[in-house]
């Protein structure tokens, strides 16, 4: 199983929950896309998507079922799946492939962007921020006849090992 750390020198905040005034904006947005759209709420898709909003980092389908399951033995797999699809389509979730076959999902906020280095041997999940490359990013869109409106960058790496050969972030040794 892959295990996510996010570096707290280079993204302190992710690694803390919403507040609640942020939660409550989150939610206001989902009623309002919900009314527009004709669905209903019920209690468990109020309890997958506050447990979604207060969560941090990268979340599967299976992380958030375990999580919402010890507050309501009875809510299943479909109902986070099919709540976790209604977040994205209305822009409050993101959903993240780091190339192990499963999906993750964060919150999206509003003016907030970060970018991702994963290990491909231990999946230490890296957020940061660097304003060069965004300024490199947003050059090279211009430079093609481009004004860039958004993007996903993710780098694929191998976690440096100590002399032993076990892995600096786990401690695994490599097969």
């Amino acid at each position: 199983m892959r295990e996510e750390i996010v570096d707290a020198e280079l993204h302190e905040d992710e690694t803390s929950t919403l507040d609640d005034a942020t939660v409550a904006e989150l939610t206001d947005r989902l009623e309002a896309y919900m009314a527009r759209n004709g669905l209903r709420s019920t209690a468990q898709r109020r309890l997958v998507t506050d447990t979604f909003f207060r969560s941090s980092g990268h979340l599967s389908i299976e992380d958030l079922l375990a999580t919402v399951r010890e507050q309501d033995a009875k809510i299943g797999y479909a109902t986070v799946y099919r709540t976790l699809k209604l977040l994205k389509d209305c822009g409050l979730a993101y959903e993240r492939h780091f190339g192990d076959g499963v999906s993750r999902y964060e919150v999206a906020l509003e003016d907030e962007h970060h970018d991702h280095l994963i290990c491909l041997d231990c999946g230490k999940i890296v957020e940061f921020e660097n304003d060069e490359i965004e300024r490199l990013q947003d050059e090279l869109a211009k430079r093609h006849g481009f004004k860039l409106k958004r993007h996903v960058h993710e780098l694929y790496a191998i976690g440096r090992r100590d002399p032993g050969g076990a892995c600096l972030h786990c401690g695994e040794k490599q097969s």
